[in-house]
């Protein structure tokens, strides 16, 4: 495989917009001393800082926290009990917070700590949440470290792994890149480590069921994942329109190896971010409320701008925050579903009204739309914007 074929398709994370990027604990912290591998830190917050010149936002999902905590308590090597683990978490997540603060910080970038459970991404009110509080921190400018949130995670509410934990913050943030930075550079048809006649593969445009037989167990004695999980956050990323990269970060500057050429494979989705979300929104939630717009509204809709409370006439059904809802025009007539922000009890006290009464109405400052834009879809066969 030629180096410019691999740049053509480094395309994709040179420009990308939103850029979540996963870092695995064997490459983080060293297995022999249980200790940051500073050097190749400090080389991957060079990349980051040339992503974020190059104008995309930036997300890090960081493995390490019980690679660094397990030292520094004294646990023997193997397998972890699950409350030395959550101990372990508890200490390390001290150290590798602090690890990523320093190494941003002195770059001139802001830095935040997210802390994720299996629910934080799964129950619909928190998912809202965490997407809101992720959305308001890259507009704040600020690159969140993530990471899964190991000492109240118990084996039942958990990902078990940061390659499936990265994914659901891709989707959740609408990402249109992900890289996984791993031990290995890539998928083979075989474990290469075993097998001399596997075969590398480059670029993956379907999920089959012969890609998911090569995926292979974890190798490192540090992390949790291995090539099955990668293939399993690959799944979630590309339903969620967003290209998913796995590279080798046994390299210093490995987003800028990508960029230059390195080898590595791509999962590519079919389709973007947005329209991922919007599909979703359209067909696979079932609206629970019904919310009338005047003519005004709809016309408005038909520009595609947010629903606001000034637009809306009635509100029917029950419904809380963030529950698909249907939109009708003043006739009865289906032209939109969205995520409603307020509950259907707040937006009966607001329909009608101005946004800057909200606070004064339900007793706090939300937000200005009842339905945003980015959680509104228009539904085919509406007359919004056509001629009678």
């Amino acid at each position: 495989m030629k180096v410019v074929e691999f740049k053509s398709r480094a395309r994709r994370l040179i420009q990308s917009r939103r850029l979540v990027v996963k870092v695995g604990s064997a490459l983080l912290v060293d297995g022999r001393s249980g200790r940051i591998n500073r050097q190749w830190l400090e080389a991957l917050a060079d990349d980051l800082l040339a992503a974020r010149e190059r104008g995309a936002q930036v997300i890090l999902v960081s493995s390490g926290a019980i690679a660094l905590g397990r030292r520094q308590l004294g646990l023997a090597p193997g397998k972890l009990r699950l409350e030395e683990s959550q101990a372990a978490a508890a200490v390390g997540q001290i150290r590798l917070a602090h690890a990523w603060k320093e190494v941003l910080e002195s770059r001139g970038l802001q830095v935040a700590q997210l802390l994720l459970t299996l629910e934080d991404t799964e129950q619909r009110r928190r998912y809202l949440n965490a997407r809101r509080t992720v959305d308001t921190l890259l507009a704040l400018g600020a690159i969140p470290v993530i990471n899964e949130n190991d000492t109240v995670a118990t084996a039942e509410i958990r990902y078990g792994d940061n390659d499936r934990l990265a994914a659901r913050v891709a989707q959740m943030a609408s990402a249109d890149c992900l890289v996984l930075l791993s031990d290995i550079d890539g998928l083979y048809t075989a474990d290469p480590g075993k097998d001399p006649a596997a075969v590398f593969i480059p670029e993956v445009r379907e999920i089959s069921p012969a890609i998911e037989a090569m995926a292979t167990g974890a190798t490192s004695g540090v992390g949790s994942g291995g090539m099955a999980t990668k293939v399993a956050a690959a799944r979630v990323a590309v339903d969620a329109g967003c290209a998913m990269c796995v590279a080798t970060g046994r390299v210093e500057h490995p987003l800028r190896a990508i960029e230059a050429g390195a080898r590595c494979t791509w999962f590519l989705p079919t389709t973007t971010p947005r329209a991922a979300r919007k599909q979703w929104i359209a067909g696979s939630l079932q609206p629970t409320g019904k919310v009338v717009v005047d003519a005004g509204a709809v016309a408005a809709l038909g520009r595609g701008k947010s629903l606001l409370p000034a637009g809306v006439i009635a509100v029917a059904g029950r419904f809380e925050r963030g529950d698909a809802v249907s939109i009708l025009d003043p006739e009865g007539r289906e032209i939109a579903r969205g995520l409603a922000a307020y509950s259907a009890v707040d937006a009966q006290r607001i329909r009608g009204r101005k946004s800057a009464d909200i606070e004064s109405l339900i007793g706090f400052r939300g937000r200005e739309e009842l339905v945003h834009r980015d959680d509104l879809v228009m539904l085919e066969g509406s007359l919004v914007g056509k001629s009678s």
